[in-house]
């Protein structure tokens, strides 16, 4: 149980989706701030209101009590729409249409005989390691002569 437990969660796709899940969280937190202290106040100025939540109230009477009306807020409403049409362009223009567009020219590449881009093979932690050594090895600065190279005070 405990192993299909591990295969699950270690599957490429359910990272991917939790990571996106995050950044989506992230991004909406900063949508419904651009909403509620930009667009709403900007829309709020024409109705003269603070903000779309304080606008187009519309009271129905109580038949019960008609000292407390029931309100309809249509301007949360509004604003709430704003911020989803908002959220959907980002959406759509930075995450669906490049997958799209990139799924196509993979299609036409293929449908044309043509390779499709190879992606750069996986680098492990050998490979950078080895980089890093090499790298280290090529800036190393030989002993200046005459120099004793165990003396920790060189």
């Amino acid at each position: 149980m405990i192993k299909g437990f591990k295969e699950f969660i270690l599957r490429g796709n359910v990272i991917d989706l939790a990571v996106a899940f995050v950044i989506g969280a992230a991004f909406t937190a900063v949508v419904t701030a651009f909403v509620i202290n930009v667009i709403n106040p900007l829309i709020g100025a024409i109705f003269s209101a603070s903000n779309l939540s304080k606008t187009l109230i519309v009271s129905i009477p109580s038949a019960t009590d008609p000292s407390h009306p029931a309100k309809l807020l249509f301007g949360a409403f509004i604003g709430a729409a704003i911020n989803f049409v908002i959220i959907a362009a980002v959406v759509y223009f930075a995450l669906v249409l490049p997958v799209k567009v990139l799924t196509e020219r993979a299609a036409a590449r293929k449908a044309a005989g043509q390779e499709p881009v190879v992606e750069a093979p996986e680098i492990t932690e050998v490979d950078l390691l080895t980089d890093i050594r090499d790298l280290l090895a090529k800036t190393a600065v030989e002993p200046a002569a005459g120099k004793h190279t165990g003396d920790p005070t060189v």
